[in-house]
């Protein structure tokens, strides 16, 4: 199983493997341990390594999450196999569903069973442009506008005042202790405002571009979805997740659904875990997949309670 983590930030010392508590931030991990699987776990380009991470650039966190399969796969005291399930939150549930698209051209020897993801990134234009009103969501555009810029050299001018891209430096330099915990959005939020932005990152090229290039396609997953969403999540908001998941619906991919009713962006990882390994030990043994494809009008979240 190949564990795609959530933001932890995008200079190099935020690597998860480098953190005391890396084990512990592995939602359902002792359930896994405990049937047997082996866990692999990337970091990322970027993280650990040279800096930047390439944050939610999804041809490299998916390849990143193959690499980890190939990885275990050459540990002879591991005898791994090549079939292998993936499951991430967040950030890592836009890199499991990347590592989806990629793994029949990137990885054609390894045998993705199914693909589980926790409140995933999807409609990067939506959730980057509807972010701006929460703490958390203006830290995370600016991990994303400090990551393009040197990426893919996307210009931060005219979109930031030099205040505004001094701020965005500043917040790079941090880590977040968990995956999108309010250490850093507290401390450092204060240093943009609302309108920190001067335009539309949506319209704005070659931001829109990229937006949509670094956007999952939900019609070619090709394999099983497993997908866990909060219905309290101010973050990944609710809607953008059930309107991927008709998306996959509509290409005929078998889609379970896990609203978690109540819940905010970090405790819908914990709370799914256990129905996440269930489904992915139904996968990797070989079970058909459920579907709730025809319940998701009924199961569709609204964002409210």
């Amino acid at each position: 199983m190949a564990w795609a983590h959530g933001t932890t930030g995008v200079a190099s010392r935020c690597a998860p493997s480098l953190s005391a508590s890396f084990s512990t931030q592995i939602p359902g991990l002792e359930l896994l341990l405990a049937r047997g699987y082996i866990v692999a776990a990337t970091d990322y380009p970027g993280l650990g390594t040279a800096s930047p991470h390439p944050y939610l650039v999804g041809v490299s966190e998916g390849r990143a999450v193959l690499d980890s399969v190939r990885a275990a796969n050459r540990i002879p005291e591991a005898a791994a196999a090549a079939r292998f399930a993936v499951w991430g939150h967040s950030q890592g549930g836009h890199a499991a569903l990347f590592a989806g698209q990629l793994a029949p051209s990137y990885a054609p020897e390894l045998s993705l069973a199914g693909i589980a993801a926790a409140a995933p990134a999807t409609n990067l234009a939506v959730l980057l442009s509807d972010d701006l009103d929460s703490k958390a969501g203006k830290v995370m555009t600016a991990f994303a506008m400090w990551s393009w810029n040197r990426v893919y050299d996307a210009p931060l001018s005219p979109l930031l005042d030099r205040h505004a891209a001094s701020a965005i430096d500043r917040i790079a330099a941090d880590c977040l202790e968990g995956p999108l915990e309010g250490l850093v959005m507290l401390a450092r939020e204060w240093l943009i405002d609302h309108d920190f932005l001067h335009g539309d990152l949506t319209t704005t090229e070659p931001w829109k571009t990229l937006l949509a290039q670094n956007t999952p396609d939900a019609t070619s997953l090709g394999k099983p979805l497993f997908i866990a969403q909060g219905s309290a999540d101010s973050l990944v908001l609710p809607q953008v997740t059930a309107s991927f998941a008709e998306s996959a619906c509509s290409s005929g991919i078998p889609v379970t659904f896990h609203l978690g009713k109540g819940l905010d962006h970090l405790k819908i990882a914990t709370e799914s875990a256990p129905q996440a390994t269930e489904w992915i030990s139904a996968r990797l043994s070989g079970a058909s997949p459920g579907d709730d494809c025809d319940k998701l009008p009924e199961l569709r979240p609204d964002g409210t309670e």
